[in-house]
């Protein structure tokens, strides 16, 4: 079933469901997709952030440990001490204490100010060391150690080295390994370079755990630490995962990525410090964030349950209320339909229901006025035929009345009565043209030339003229009665006010695509005052609302004049049947087309007629042919 054939009811409750329903699906799903990339950039960002601090604390305290070796390296009883030959130190249970005691007491000064030192021990290159908390265990030469070895290959850079494993030295605290992270560095002769003695100093591992378990990533995440080597430095109890692989981490310095371990999908955020190459790494369940957006899921699925229901109920109450309406009404049409026309809408509504109702009454009674009018017309058109059918026998008794004359003329010799018998009837028989307004050019040369024979028996020697049609023109067609008014003019207002006899010259042919037509008169002529006046109610009269009107029985030589015409024409009628053709010229064809008007006092005047080129097919729509 198309959904144009959908009663009303269900094409708005569908429209209502679209419009309110599909977007609130959509903004719950936008909603969702845009919290989860948001929640996931916040995470990372500020998980990111906290691992920042973190390494900017454990580099303060790392840092703390390189200044310290510096400012050990440059005492001067640590230098006496480096130089070769120094005096060694016997085990701690029979050292005395006047065997550098300044040093001791300057390294202990260290450990008082900065409780995050577990110990230093200073090894010179004789394999001889001072210590205030650190001790080697066996006789064996601390030279060979580890870590001893790491700080000579880095040639006087500070180094942590991590763990303690498997060296000699321990701490009269007894720390363990996995207590503690050691940092070397060697101190070198400035002039040949060569290494005279290290410095180890053993960082407790507390303020790493300090500093990195106040931070908590959601419910269960946490931060663990690790060397550049892949050591673990520090993690809490019980962590999700013992290795992190260095393979997992990027060479960018910084990243995030996804891991599954022990059944769980595990998130890592990571932090490379530049300063002691340690990454910290930020590690918690993906399921703490799955249960936040689980929340948030949550609140917009009721969101859009709340939408979808609050639209459907509104979606059926407009649509009731709009279609309820629209039903009523169009019942009351099907009565209509049906031949009720007694029926009508009653109701008070203000909406464009209630004005289609009332629309609708004003439309019954129209159409009782219209029936009532039409019976009425009916009867009237009847009584018109019969009158038409009566009234019809006069022209041809006219035409008949005419003809008889013409041939009683001719049998009696009268040939000037028979001429002007026949042109007589030509003139009306062609005025008449069976109602066309469009006629053939031919016929409207016949009957101008019928109207000038009729002149010129009247006036005997006063008139002649002379017609000069281009055999070109000769099959086109032009607008009916264009051509008497004007050389009706001519006649009354120009030849037989002159004295002597005058003459009347038609010229028709093609310019331009137009058809010209020339009256020319040897009349008397106009004033330049008369000339302007014309040429001006010419001009108004293409422009005026007014219809122009019919003439005189020898064809509608009047026209009612505007307010101009009636100025510049001074109450005189000579330039009515003129104004008459203009008009009809402009009505029917446009503003091109019309007449133009010379004239010079004593000479003559000259009307120019343009006209389009019509032939049969040229007919403009709604004009009679």
């Amino acid at each position: 079933m198309s959904f144009n054939n959908l009663p009303i009811r269900y094409k708005l409750i569908i429209h209502f469901l679209l419009i309110s329903i599909l977007p609130s699906i959509g903004l719950g799903f936008l909603i969702h997709w845009t919290v989860d990339r948001v929640l996931d950039r916040q995470v990372t960002n500020n998980t990111l952030q906290l691992i920042g601090k973190v390494n900017e604390s454990l580099e303060t305290y790392v840092e703390n440990l390189q200044n310290m070796t510096f400012l050990i390296a440059f005492n001067p009883d640590v230098q006496r001490f480096l130089e070769p030959g120094g005096k060694p130190v016997p085990a701690p249970e029979t050292v005395q204490e006047e065997d550098h005691y300044d040093i001791r007491k300057f390294l202990q000064g260290f450990t008082t100010l900065h409780s995050e030192v577990a110990g230093i021990m200073i090894v010179n290159s004789d394999g001889e060391y001072i210590s205030n908390e650190m001790y080697a265990r066996t006789p064996s030469d601390l030279r060979s150690e580890s870590w001893y070895q790491e700080a000579v290959r880095n040639k006087g850079i500070f180094k942590i080295v991590g763990h303690p494993r498997s060296r000699s030295v321990t701490n009269h605290v007894h720390y363990k390994n996995s207590e503690v992270v050691s940092a070397v560095r060697a101190i070198l002769d400035p002039d040949t370079q060569q290494v005279k003695g290290v410095v180890l100093i053993d960082l407790k591992l507390r303020v790493i755990a300090e500093t990195a378990q106040d931070v908590r990533l959601g419910k269960t995440g946490y931060l663990t630490v690790i060397d550049s080597s892949g050591e673990l430095i520090y993690a809490p109890p019980d962590p999700y995962i013992d290795h992190i692989p260095l393979e997992w981490l990027s060479q960018d310095g910084s990243g995030t990525y996804s891991h599954q371990a022990d059944g769980r999908k595990l998130q890592f955020i990571y932090r490379v410090s530049p300063f002691t190459n340690w990454t910290t790494v930020g590690v918690f369940s993906t399921e703490d964030s799955i249960s936040e957006m689980r929340e948030i899921r949550f609140y917009v699925v009721s969101f859009v349950f709340v939408v979808c229901l609050l639209g459907m109920t509104a979606s059926f109450y407009l649509a009731h209320s709009i279609s309820r309406p629209i039903g009523q009404l169009m019942s009351f049409m099907q009565k209509a339909q049906s031949g009720d026309l007694t029926i009508r809408y009653w109701g008070d509504r203000s909406d464009e229901v209630g004005l289609l109702g009332r629309r609708f009454n004003e439309m019954l009674l129209q159409i009782n006025r219209l029936l009532s009018l039409t019976e009425r017309q009916e009867r009237q058109k009847r009584e018109a035929e019969l009158s038409s059918l009566q009234a019809h026998i006069k022209p041809h008794f006219l035409y008949n009345t005419l003809d008889t004359i013409h041939w009683m003329a001719r049998r009696k010799g009268a040939v000037d009565i028979a001429e002007m018998a026949e042109s007589l009837s030509k003139l009306f028989r062609i005025g008449l043209s069976k109602g066309n307004v469009i006629i053939p050019l031919s016929d409207e040369i016949e009957h101008i030339r019928s109207y000038l024979q009729i002149q010129h028996v009247r006036y005997q020697n006063k008139l002649d003229y002379e017609l000069k049609v281009d055999p070109a023109v000769q099959g086109l067609n032009v607008l009916k009665l264009i051509l008497q008014p004007i050389v009706e003019n001519a006649i009354y207002h120009g030849i037989k006010e002159r004295r002597g006899p005058g003459w009347i010259e038609i010229e028709a042919y093609e310019q331009g695509g137009d058809l010209v037509i020339i009256i020319r008169d040897s009349g008397k002529g106009m004033t330049p005052q008369k000339l302007s006046g014309l040429r001006q109610a010419l001009e108004q009269v293409a422009g005026s609302d007014e219809e122009p009107g019919a003439g005189s029985a020898s064809g509608g030589n009047w026209v009612k004049p505007s307010a101009g015409e009636a100025a510049s024409t001074a109450g005189e009628t000579k330039g009515y049947g003129i104004l008459n053709v203009q008009a009809r010229l402009r009505l029917t064809f446009g503003p091109k087309y019309g007449l133009s008007l010379d004239s010079v006092l004593g000479e003559g005047t000259t009307v120019t007629i343009i006209h389009p080129l019509l032939r049969d097919h040229d007919i403009p729509n709604g004009v009679d042919r």
